[in-house]
């Protein structure tokens, strides 16, 4: 009898094992089919935040205006991408490789690359919420502490190339 007790308690626990194994696999499933929705070409059309603030996006030295218009790539089955900025006026011109990840579904993490270094070799780096997500735009939003209190940027994307 008491075989039989463990053999069944065993098996529940197999049972309840394999279900979480599938329910995990489905959730990761699900988080890549939405992390590929990003690979691509995107624009940033318009930032919005509260502009009593200056804000000079990923320590670029440029105000968050000059990435209105900034053309990105991301290319998720290599987890790379680069952001150029047009220039003009006040607002410099350049191209910025990043390498990028998806955490969760929900938050988007990415870290600029410098010329002749790998990836690993840099620990700083970006964490945006993905918010209002569909197949040809998204939002990044990012809360940025200042001050005591927290400014809210909203970067709102879309597609302008490749799917």
């Amino acid at each position: 009898m008491k075989k039989l007790l463990l053999a069944g308690m065993l098996g529940t626990s197999l049972f309840a094992v394999s279900c979480s194994t599938v329910k995990k696999a489905e959730t990761s499933q699900n988080q890549k089919s939405e992390f590929l929705k990003l690979k691509g070409d995107w624009e940033i059309t318009s930032i919005d935040y509260d502009k009593g603030y200056k804000i000079k996006p990923f320590d670029e030295g440029a105000d968050a205006q000059c990435f209105v218009g900034s053309h990105w790539r991301l290319i998720p089955n290599n987890y790379t991408g680069a952001y150029t900025l047009n220039g003009g006026g006040a607002c410099p011109s350049l191209t910025q490789p990043i390498k990028f990840e998806v955490k969760d579904g929900s938050s988007f993490m990415f870290k600029k690359i410098a010329s002749g270094t790998k990836a690993k070799q840099n620990t700083v780096g970006y964490s945006l919420n993905i918010i209002n997500q569909s197949t040809d735009q998204f939002s990044l939003e990012q809360n940025v502490p200042f001050d005591g209190s927290t400014v809210r940027v909203v970067y709102n994307f879309q597609r302008s190339g490749m799917k």
